[in-house]
């Protein structure tokens, strides 16, 4: 073989072998490498990309070694099961995919609704308002056939409206701007509908209410009360003078609109409209919070800053007086509520106010930390008052009501006297119980048993001597509907279907013949009107079992259909053994979990838990309603087991279970649910490294309480929305409630106090959100919590804070935020996708 020029060639035999030069000799070797390495290379690089290709793919889809099954989490798809179904998602629960339609009936009470009842109610048809009757239904009469009108050269929205007893008039209001979480201001009208007329009252007016004789209307404005007349269209008197920003004459403070009223109004007609009761409250010793507010105003460069008279912990609460206006003579005087006794250092809290005849009322109160319940008789007529009954709370405290039902005299029906029914606790547990005459201490106790009634009497069906009520008589995470005679006291009948679990609500006619029964879950909701004095009986059991049918209100067939193309996650309703408490004594709590669509048991360490709690005194989260809400997001996004947990502490378990709390809050609720999260993470299929508490108001400060005591071990991770951090920031009323003054209990204060941050700083990371107009839990809380932070150099959290937004964080679209903020942020808890600090 010859070579071809300078690179020679090699011959074989005896010929000669050619010398080649140096230089030739490495290119050739370079040649030849080339030759050989470069498929080598190709083909190693194959391999080596398999064998990472297919430990991606066991990586996602869970290895199996011998009969070890070693899964690892990874998040599902998220529009469709694996079996086609669509998913829970935030764009159909926010666009309303699962929610009920549910439908409220404004009952009209008449003067002879009581022994006449038609089952008369307001509703709205093509924006025309019109009363009809449930039992009649050729019974029609319009009120106002527009939802606007005009008055003057002004064309105005009709917000709501009330007719008035003899419904011949209607009052309008209009023009509404919020205020607080109950109250509003607006400009209200009087419609007179014979001569088809509207008549201002006024504007600005905080609220207006009918009296019973259908002409007179009281009203307050800039904190005054005032009398209107439909007959003379005017304003005839003028019932208070000393309305100010420290004078609340008729309509509540703050405290008392949040704590004690629960809504916007301080004044009550007497049953003939002769008199008008109204509280008289003082801030003017109550300490001053000052909110800023930042966004309103798009042009603004300075702050608007808003004050509040915010009694909090431990600092002078406002002074309330009761006080009895006398229309025919034109005379207002001050009843006495002390009872004769020295009037106490710190003011009275007046809790209810009712009237039980036509000239008597009751009127409620306790001392600051709810210890003691006083209970006086104020006679209106003869302007005097007597302490009826007094009685201690015993180690727990008197939670506030509003449960008093005025029963009206009638010896034909056997009722000698006035009287009235109320909710009181026996053995522990709440029931009702009667007091007749009204100036009685001892009362005839009318249900018993270890369950409790809820929300007091419902209504009281004045001919048969019928009492209805909502109880947890089958189970505390249950309600169904009762009834006792108060002629066979203790002999109970159950009016729904108690074979089912099931939670109703209802609200009955004037006069307690009719009832729009609500059935609210489990399943479907629906709704129905029932006539208790029917003589047929329903064909087939749904709900009732006593009273015909008449017909249904809403049956959510359209929610049913819905439902049908979704896979939405099983929740099941359990009860939870926490361990045994100092006494030996099993802690058993209710709860219910959600798992998440596909859910697999024979996984290994695979899921993670999104605990929700609240968890604060007499609350109560595991109910069996129906509803398809965040929680079944987090579940069918995140393929994460969602865990609720009602724990010692909150309530319809009675009073040994909820009092326990007592002057330490955070304590006991947040051993609960660190007793739930150990449970859950010794479950085979759960990733003990990815449990979660999720929680907003109390159950913001139950999550922050929860991590200082867990310290890392079984929750890594927390999600905290608008908490109290220390007590001593909250208001008084409830705050003392169950804490009484620091100043009594300061190391019950310092103890329920979030400030052990490293022991918080122990957990993975935690995540805090809070408006910065929040009135309720002032943003005080956070920004406390966060120099604590800083203090201590703990840096393993996120901050989100919204301009502006009050308690529920609603402001510039702040409820979309919070909630995407929510998911986002447990999803990268979960995925292990946090760059720590």
């Amino acid at each position: 073989m010859e070579s071809d020029g300078a690179t020679g060639s090699i011959n074989n035999g005896d010929a000669e072998v050619e010398r080649v030069p140096m230089e030739s000799f490495k290119q050739r070797k370079r040649d030849t490498i080339d030759r050989f390495a470069r498929p080598g290379a190709i083909v190693l690089l194959l391999v080596w990309g398999t064998v990472l290709l297919l430990r991606s793919i066991l990586a996602l889809r869970g290895n199996s070694s011998g009969d070890d099954n070693v899964p690892v989490y990874h998040l599902p798809n998220s529009s469709h099961t694996d079996e086609g179904c669509l998913k829970v998602s935030f764009a159909n629960v926010r666009n309303s995919t699962f929610q009920p339609v549910v439908k409220s009936l404004q009952w009209i009470s008449t003067p002879d609704s009581a022994y006449h009842d038609k089952g008369l109610f307001v509703t709205i048809a093509d924006d025309t308002y019109v009363v009809r009757s449930v039992f009649d239904e050729d019974f029609s009469k319009v009120l106002l056939n527009a939802s606007t009108f005009q008055y003057g050269d002004v064309k105005y929205n009709v917000d709501s409206l009330v007719a008035s007893p003899d419904l011949s008039k209607l009052l309008i209001r209009t023009n509404t701007i919020s205020n607080w979480r109950h109250s509003s201001f607006g400009t209200y009208f009087v419609y007179e509908h014979e001569s088809s007329s509207f008549h201002l009252i006024g504007d600005n007016l905080a609220i207006a209410e009918w009296s019973p004789n259908s002409i007179d209307i009281s009203y307050v404005q800039d904190n005054d009360i005032y009398i209107y007349s439909t007959k003379h269209s005017k304003t005839t008197n003028r019932i208070t003078f000393d309305g100010s920003e420290l004078i609340f004459n008729g309509k509540p403070d703050w405290v008392y609109e949040e704590e004690v009223l629960e809504g916007d109004k301080a004044l009550w007609w007497s049953p003939k409209g002769e008199y008008l009761v109204y509280y008289r409250i003082d801030e003017t010793d109550v300490g001053e919070f000052s909110i800023p507010y930042y966004v309103q105003e798009q042009d603004d460069i300075y702050s608007k800053i808003r004050k509040i008279k915010y009694p909090k912990s431990g600092t002078p609460n406002p002074i309330v007086e009761l006080w009895v206006y006398d229309l025919a003579n034109d005379y207002a005087y001050s009843a006495d509520i002390q009872g004769g006794r020295e009037e106490p250092a710190f003011p009275l809290l007046l809790t209810e106010v009712a009237w039980v005849g036509n000239s008597k009322l009751i009127a409620k109160t306790t001392d600051r930390s709810s210890d003691i319940l006083s209970v006086f008789l104020v006679d209106a007529e003869k302007q005097v008052s007597k302490l009826v009954r007094e009685n201690s709370s015993d180690g727990g405290w008197w939670e506030i009501s509003h449960d008093i039902l005025h029963i009206p005299k009638n010896e034909t029906n056997g009722r000698r006297y006035d009287g009235y029914l109320d909710v009181m606790p026996v053995d522990g547990f709440n029931h009702l119980v009667y007091f007749a005459p009204v100036e009685s201490s001892v009362p005839i106790q009318l249900t018993h048993g270890k369950w409790e009634v809820v929300n007091g009497p419902a209504a009281f069906d004045y001919q048969s001597n019928i009492v209805y009520f909502i109880a947890t008589r089958e189970s505390s995470t249950e309600r169904h509907l009762y009834s006792v005679n108060l002629d066979t006291p203790k002999e109970l009948k159950a009016i729904t279907n108690t074979q089912d679990n099931a939670v109703y609500d209802v609200s009955f006619s004037a006069g307690s013949r009719f009832a729009l029964l609500s059935y609210k879950g489990p399943d479907i909701p629906y709704q129905k009107i029932i006539d208790f004095q029917s003589y047929k009986h329903d064909k087939k059991i749904k709900g009732n079992v006593i009273g015909e049918t008449l017909y249904y209100l809403e049956k959510n067939d359209a929610l049913a259909a819905r439902l049908s193309l979704y896979d939405i996650p099983p929740k099941t309703f359990q009860t939870l053994n926490l361990g045994k408490d100092e006494n030996g004594y099993d802690i058993v709590a209710n709860s219910f979990e959600i798992l998440p669509n596909g859910f697999d048991p024979s996984l290994k360490d695979y899921y993670p838990v999104f605990f929700y709690a609240y968890g604060g005194p007499n609350s109560q989260q595991v109910l069996q309603s129906f509803s398809v809400g965040f929680n079944e997001v987090v579940a069918s996004q995140l393929d994460a087991i969602v865990v609720v947990v009602d724990g010692r502490g909150t309530g319809f378990k009675g009073k040994e279970f909820r009092s326990l709390v007592r002057d330490n809050l955070g304590d006991y609720e947040a051993r609960d649910q660190i007793a739930a999260a150990a449970l859950y993470g010794s479950k085979s299929y759960v990733d003990s490294n990815k449990i979660s508490l999720f929680g907003w108001s109390y159950g913001g400060y139950l999550t922050l309480k929860t991590l200082e005591k867990d310290a890392g071990q079984h929750f890594k991770f927390g999600l905290s929305v608008a908490p109290v951090t220390d007590w001593r920031f909250y208001d008084s009323v409830y705050t003392e409630r169950y804490m009484h003054t620091p100043q009594e209990n300061g190391h019950g204060y310092n103890q329920s106090a979030v400030r052990n941050v490293t022991a918080i700083a122990e957990a993975t990371r935690f995540l805090l959100m809070h408006g910065t107009g929040d009135d309720n839990v002032h943003f005080q809380n956070s920004l406390k919590f966060l120099d604590l932070l800083d203090l201590a150099g703990v840096e393993n959290y996120d901050v989100h804070v919204f301009p502006d937004s009050d308690h529920s964080i609603r402001y510039h679209n702040a409820n979309i935020i919070v909630y995407d903020k929510l998911l986002t942020w447990t999803k990268l808890a979960f995925t292990s996708s946090f760059i720590n600090n």
